[in-house]
Parts: structure tokens; sequence; C-alpha cells
């Protein structure tokens, strides 16, 4: 029997997002940037800001020297062969597109405090793809959840935009707790093949997910893709995963079974606690052994908010 799923524009804060929601993300997507000049307090600053290329420079000609042209540009064989100083000229690169891996697996429809990280990760994709077409470039995504992905290729335009919003907001809707469909850990490592075929080089790549079933194929991929990219990471954290109850049960999923841990017994709290640790560590581990930026975004907190304070410009000083 065919599942339900919520209508588009049904409020369900914090557990469904919405194409309303996610429209209006667009007045928010301000004061951060993925180019790679950031302010001293980003995450993409310093070491990891040489991992963010930015747009690269297009031979344009060779003109006569200009008093004021940086020397650096002299090309010297034509000098040499003219006896007048020559200069190559570069005109910037207009195109720095962005794909967006946007998780909307069954293992997102969690959360305990705000949100569920399935809306954490959808307004976070939709802000960075807001923010993309903002500054004048193409954006595309692969939505996945358990069964499969949506491909959706680069394109410039208002429209995009909306096209990667919906696939996320119909994928959000879809989710169900009671879902018969059967847990996905693989379709990661799918999307991630897909991303690694669709960007040759130049892309920026921004993963929105818990990273549930990674493993060292997911490092591999990762690995590839930012070799010839820039990749951003974000990891989205529920609370849980460092904070449990001081009692009660919580229930556990590896995907076809489910049991129940005391968290209040001694031993059962400590086990959890190291199996959530043991997964999210190789992930945040990506950032000093991969140079890859991990943007941990939490479910208790704005998501905007966030992505400013971690990715934003410093704030104007105030006129006196």
């Amino acid at each position: 029997m065919a599942q339900e799923t919520v209508p588009a524009n049904t409020a369900v804060p914090g557990v469904y997002t919405s194409l309303d929601e996610l429209v209006r993300l667009q007045y928010r997507a301000r004061g951060f940037s993925f180019k790679p000049r950031q302010p001293v307090h980003s995450l993409l600053t310093g070491r990891h800001g040489s991992r963010m290329r930015g747009r690269g420079l297009d031979f344009e000609e060779i003109r006569a020297y200009v008093p004021g042209d940086d020397i650096r540009t002299i090309d010297w064989r034509v000098t040499a062969r003219t006896g007048v100083p020559h200069t190559r000229v570069y005109t910037e690169e207009r195109d720095r597109p962005a794909m967006l891996v946007v998780d909307q697996r069954l293992a997102m429809f969690y959360g305990t405090v705000k949100s569920l990280k399935s809306v954490t990760a959808a307004e976070a994709a939709a802000l960075a793809a807001w923010r993309v077409f903002a500054t004048g470039d193409r954006v595309g995504a692969i939505v996945f959840d358990d069964t499969g992905y949506e491909d959706i290729r680069p394109h410039r335009s208002r429209g995009q935009v909306m096209r990667i919003i919906e696939a996320i907001v119909a994928k959000n809707r879809a989710l169900r707790a009671d879902s018969e469909t059967a847990p996905g850990p693989g379709v990661l490592n799918q999307a991630l093949e897909v991303v690694k075929k669709v960007t040759p080089h130049d892309y920026v790549v921004a993963v929105f997910s818990d990273f549930d079933g990674a493993d060292a194929e997911t490092t591999r991929l990762v690995t590839e893709l930012a070799e010839h990219n820039d990749v951003l990471v974000a990891l989205v954290l529920d609370p849980s995963s460092k904070d449990l109850p001081s009692r009660g049960r919580v229930v556990l999923s590896g995907g076809d079974l489910q049991i129940q841990v005391d968290a209040g017994r001694a031993g059962e709290r400590e086990a959890l606690l190291s199996v959530v640790g043991d997964r999210i560590k190789p992930v945040l581990a990506w950032t000093t052994e991969l140079g890859v930026p991990v943007m941990p975004l939490s479910t208790a907190e704005d998501v905007a908010d966030q992505v400013r304070r971690l990715l934003g410009s410093l704030p104007r000083a105030r006129r006196a």
C-alpha cells in the first residue's frame, strides 16, 4: 500500500519543512560566503581557506606594458622578442558552480530538541542554494533518501533553486516514523559517486548529512572529490549524540532491528555514547586528515545563525 506524504505546505515546525519556509530563507542567506577570502574566525580561513580555490583566471590577451601593471604578469618571451615590455592580461572566471548533496534518509528523521536532523539539513542546503544563486553562480543538487536520489544538474536561475528545494521538500515530507521503507545506508556512497562523476573540477561540493553508514568507501569518495573540488561537509548532529538523558530508556535502531537501552544504568550509558562517538569521530577527523572542512550543525539551534557564525563575515563596525 502506498504511503501518504505530508502536504508540501503543512506547518509542522521542526518535524517537517515546507516550500514556504525554504523560500523565506533566501532573505537570510546573507553574511556568509564560500569564497576563498574568509574572515579570520571563519571555518574556511587559514589552513582550510586554501582548500576553497575560488574563481580561476582566464587568459585574455598580451598587450604592451603600462606603468602600474603587476610585474608578475610580464610575458618575458614576448618582451625579449620585441624589445618592448609586454604583459599578460587575465580576466576572472565568471562561473563557480556548486553541487549540494542533501540527505533525507530515515536516519535523519530524528531529533530531541528544536528540529529533526532532516529539517536541519534541508534548511542548511536551502540557505546554500540561495547564497550561490545570489552570487550569480550555477547550482545543482543530489537529494537522496533510502531508496535512491534525484540528480539536478547545475544551472543558474531562480527556477533552478526552486527545483532543488521542491525536491528536498518532497523527500522530507515523505519521511514517516512508521515507514515500511528499509533503511539504505549505502545510498550515501551512491550519491557521492554520482557527484564525483558530474563535478570534474573547481566545483564547491557541500554535503549535508549525519553520515549514517559512512565507511572507508565514503572516505575514499570524499578524498577523491577534494582532489579537484572544494568539499565542505555539514555534519548534522543532535545533542543526544553527546548528552543523553540521565534516566529512562532510549530506542536504538541499526536498520532492521531495534533495541531499548537504559540510559540511566551504569555501563549502558557509556556504551551508547561510545557507539555514537565512534561513528562521528572519523568524519570530524576529515578536517585534519583530508583537509576537508567539517561544519557541525546542531538540531538544537537556528540553522542560519549557525552557518553565519561558522562561515560568516565579521560584523561591520558601527559609525560614531
